[in-house]
């Protein structure tokens, strides 16, 4: 009974003993949490220190080089990536405060990183849910150009690290530089002058607010935006983002309340792209060719090089005229001999600036993904009577040989042609007029000429050509520069006519067409064929390059 008595006296009730002891444990817990502070911040520091900024990408700075006309419209590219760098000076600052109006507003003030876009990713991670975006404009870059694309804890958080050692390293427009340079826009570009260039055949100094403004709006999605203008669904889509976009910046003052409201939605180049965009790679093949070897290096080093090269090419002329001999060709179905078996109908056109040397028109095929090979270069054409004008006349180098050519291609014959219409002045044909890379000229053409025929040979060759060969002029509207001289020649006659030239020149351009057939030959070779007889072929011919004609002087190309 004492026993009990005493052991009741020594029990000490569990709340009174968490009383006593509350203090001790209260202090312990806070020390234990600062030592995890201090723990969490040290490995913080030590991470971040031991942390560097990896190189971008080798895809990230892979640049291609740009092909554009004479009068800078869009050619075509070569190269793995279609990428080219431009300084944030050629980024008007609206086109800037789009980009950031749209994906990061307070990038200009903030550390580099979003904590509750790294809060939501945590969670996410560590619950299984869906990947959480809302990343800065400094996390995009780093994601997009410095670090692999998988999605894990690790990964984000060395995100974060690089991008808050990034924002402290580096200013905050060499940063957006990089961003805007290597962010992907749809269309394949990456960048924002790829992007200009595929949606609004534009370089990117040229954008309009408008412009920039969508741009802006399609960086949040643009495998499902690229489509705009040719989707309509899209287009909608995209025009209600856009509105949002110019909303915030006229709200942050970087519009005015005028710009705001004369802003027009944009319009798009057509995606996909047209049926003549392939045609014209066998423009690109020539002047990829020729740019290399003006700059000394192999043409994978210029694909790479991030180069604009300007060409002498007319575009639209070039896609007119692709229109003009396609309808010729469906004409002739292709088909000629005697059975029309086996027979492929080929046309070549060549225009060239006499006593210049440009070359303002080279149609090589009519599918360069069936027929890479380039007839208006490459092509040995029968030449036939389309030669004999210069048969009784001294001709000098590069000249000399001519004559006795059976097949020349119809880029030499276009420049015999061309020489006649200088006054005997012979011209280097050539398709590149500058090169830049970096905003600095690195190659300037200038022509190359030499007297080939004696002037007065030349007005000879020029009145023989239309007294012997030539057509009558047909009449011709006011607005078209009548030609001074039209010539039709070829091999064959009558109903056994395997090619015909047909030519007109003046001063001021020298026109040449060719049209002929081949058929299989043995060990995979080729043999000229004779050419569908209905139309006549001569005819056709001379009707096709007189349309060619008023395309290219009227400037309805």
């Amino acid at each position: 009974m004492k026993r009990t008595a005493r052991s009741s006296r020594l029990r000490i009730p569990l709340r009174l003993r968490l009383r006593r002891t509350r203090g001790r444990l209260l202090r312990r817990l806070i020390i234990a949490f600062l030592l995890l502070i201090v723990t969490l911040c040290t490995a913080a520091v030590v991470a971040y220190r031991l942390t560097g900024i990896p190189d971008p990408h080798p895809e990230t700075v892979t640049q291609s080089t740009v092909f554009v006309d004479d009068k800078g419209s869009y050619l075509g590219r070569r190269g793995p990536v279609d990428r080219q760098e431009v300084p944030l000076s050629q980024v008007p600052r609206y086109v800037q405060d789009a980009v950031i109006a749209a994906e990061n507003r307070t990038f200009r003030t903030d550390d580099g990183v979003s904590p509750r876009a790294v809060a939501r990713a945590v969670l996410a991670s560590l619950t299984g849910g869906e990947r959480q975006g809302g990343s800065t404009i400094t996390q995009q870059y780093v994601k997009n150009a410095l670090l692999s694309p998988e999605q894990s804890l690790s990964r984000k958080a060395r995100e974060a690290l690089i991008a808050i050692k990034l924002d402290r390293t580096r200013s905050k427009d060499e940063i957006l530089a990089g961003y805007l340079n290597t962010v992907y826009f749809g269309r394949g570009s990456a960048g924002i002058e790829a992007a200009a260039r595929n949606y609004f055949g534009v370089d990117t100094r040229e954008l309009t607010v408008s412009q920039g403004a969508a741009l802006a709006a399609i960086v949040n999605i643009p495998s499902y935006y690229e489509k705009a203008g040719s989707d309509p669904k899209v287009t909608a889509t995209l025009r209600a983002r856009w509105e949002w976009v110019l909303d915030a910046m006229a709200a942050s003052g970087s519009i005015t309340a005028k710009q705001r409201a004369g802003a027009a939605f944009p319009a798009f180049r057509f995606y996909p792209p047209g049926a003549t965009e392939g045609q014209r790679q066998y423009m690109i093949d020539v002047a990829a060719q020729e740019a290399a070897d003006r700059l000394g290096i192999t043409e994978d080093q210029l694909a790479r090089g991030g180069y604009t090269v300007r060409t002498t090419f007319d575009l639209a002329l070039q896609d007119a005229t692709t229109e003009a001999v396609k309808d010729l060709k469906d004409t002739g179905n292709g088909k000629g001999g005697a059975d029309g078996k086996g027979i492929t109908l080929h046309a070549a056109v060549v225009a060239i600036v006499p006593g210049d040397g440009a070359v303002r028109l080279l149609y090589g095929g009519s599918d360069y993904a069936r027929q890479p090979f380039n007839d208006a270069v490459g092509g040995a054409v029968e030449a036939g009577t389309a030669l004999d004008p210069f048969a009784k006349f001294p001709l000098g180098a590069p000249l000399t040989a001519l004559p006795k050519t059976p097949a020349p291609t119809p880029l030499k014959l276009a420049s015999a042609y061309a020489t006649v219409a200088a006054n005997g002045m012979y011209a280097a044909p050539y398709t590149v007029t500058k090169i830049t890379r970096d905003g600095r000229q690195v190659y300037t053409a200038h022509p190359d000429t030499r007297r080939a025929l004696e002037e007065k040979d030349a007005a000879m060759v020029n009145a023989w050509m239309s007294k012997l060969y030539g057509d009558a002029l047909p009449a011709v509207p006011t607005a078209q520069r009548a030609p001074q001289t039209v010539f039709t020649a070829g091999a064959g006659g009558g109903i056994t006519r395997r090619t015909v030239w047909s030519a007109r020149l003046d001063p001021q351009l020298a026109l040449t067409f060719a049209l002929f057939a081949d058929r299989p030959g043995k060990k995979n070779t080729t043999a000229p064929a004779q050419l569908p007889n209905d139309p006549p072929p001569a005819q056709s011919a001379t009707e096709t390059t007189a349309q060619i004609w008023r395309l290219a002087t009227t400037g309805t190309g």
